[in-house]
């Protein structure tokens, strides 16, 4: 197999380019980090919604 004719994306964490696996046949339009590293170190989402302008008025 070729590997300059396969698929690639860049990772939304590092930045670099990385190219489709075998075990990402299934979900390659998911796929968003290169290793299971960048998927850890990035940054998460608060699943509420708290902490965006929540803060109570004091005048």
């Amino acid at each position: 197999m070729n590997k300059r004719l396969l698929p690639s994306k860049f990772c939304v964490v590092c930045g670099l380019p990385f190219t489709w696996r075998k075990r990402w046949a299934r979900c390659w339009e998911h796929v968003r980090y290169c290793s299971e590293r960048c998927r850890r170190s990035a940054p998460r989402r608060d699943p509420h919604g708290e902490g965006q302008d929540q803060r109570p008025d004091r005048r």
